[in-house]
């Protein structure tokens, strides 16, 4: 697959991560996205692809692309034979400034782009993307249509986006009434604007990322001590650990190391290798 990603321009590096083009046949038919401390934006260029959210739950076509805020449980992707799509990686709070809804009504809802940004406007866009040449121009193009549809006076943006990061420098380690009292708010009205601008409370945002981190920490090649890895997480016990992994994976933690290991040994050196899961 090509994939090509860099950083926006400020404002926008305050809310994104990164842009990113991306084309090819994907790895697998399908792919499991666990939850993450991440919210994502996509325009789709090719054959649409298809999103279930959450076991039980029937597959829903996204033809024009999509918009997932941050999520608390496992997506499946379900890709074409050949994908073509720009897309951005979102900061938590990130999508806040672009969107017509609070975050907390698309939470665990993923909708397609045109329920955000309206038919006509997002046919007009992806038209403008598909004859913009190269990536780079594709990128520079979906940079400048954010930066016109940047919303500057987002209210508790200042307050939810300090209390995220530093959720973030912790790694989840951080006791929500701490960040509370050191801005000056109480615990309600702090989880009140996470659900406006992030979709989640700041607990369920710190727990997203103490999982995140734990994951990304570990190496898979190597025998995995799952008791170790709970206990230096900071998690009560294995037991515990356990019913969160499954709960952010959908995979009990031996399982999720085996598909894991599936995809880096069929896949090595993937630009999809760090997150993704095969789903078949």
């Amino acid at each position: 697959m090509e994939y090509t990603s860099r950083v926006p321009r400020p404002p926008l590096d305050g809310l994104i991560d990164d842009l990113y083009y991306l084309e090819g046949a994907p790895p697998y038919a399908r792919l499991t996205l666990p939850a993450s401390p991440a919210a994502l934006l996509i325009v789709n260029l090719g054959a649409p692809f298809r999103i279930r959210a959450g076991t039980g739950t029937v597959p829903a076509e996204y033809a024009d692309g999509c918009v997932v805020t941050t999520p608390t449980r496992a997506f499946e992707f379900g890709y074409p034979p050949r994908t073509r799509s720009v897309g951005v990686h979102v900061k938590p709070w990130g999508l806040a400034p672009f969107l017509p809804m609070p975050a907390a009504e698309l939470s665990d809802r993923p909708v397609t782009l045109e329920q955000v940004w309206g038919r006509a406007d997002v046919a007009e866009l992806r038209d403008r993307l598909n004859t913009a040449g190269e990536p780079c121009a594709m990128l520079t193009l979906l940079e400048e249509e954010l930066m016109r549809r940047l919303c500057e006076t987002t209210a508790g943006l200042g307050l939810v986006r300090h209390a995220s990061g530093v959720i973030a420098a912790t790694s989840g380690a951080v006791a929500i009434g701490d960040l509370s009292a050191a801005a000056g708010v109480s615990s309600t009205h702090l989880a009140q604007r996470f659900k406006e601008l992030v979709g989640v409370t700041p607990k369920r945002l710190a727990r997203t990322h103490r999982f995140a981190t734990t994951v990304l920490a570990i190496d898979f090649a190597a025998p995995i001590d799952w008791g170790a890895v709970a206990g230096g997480a900071g998690y009560f016990d294995q037991a515990h650990f356990s019913h969160e992994f499954r709960a952010f994976t959908g995979l009990t933690p031996t399982r999720y190391a085996e598909v894991r290991r599936r995809f880096l040994r069929d896949h090595p050196g993937h630009v999809l290798d760090s997150w993704p899961l095969p789903a078949d």
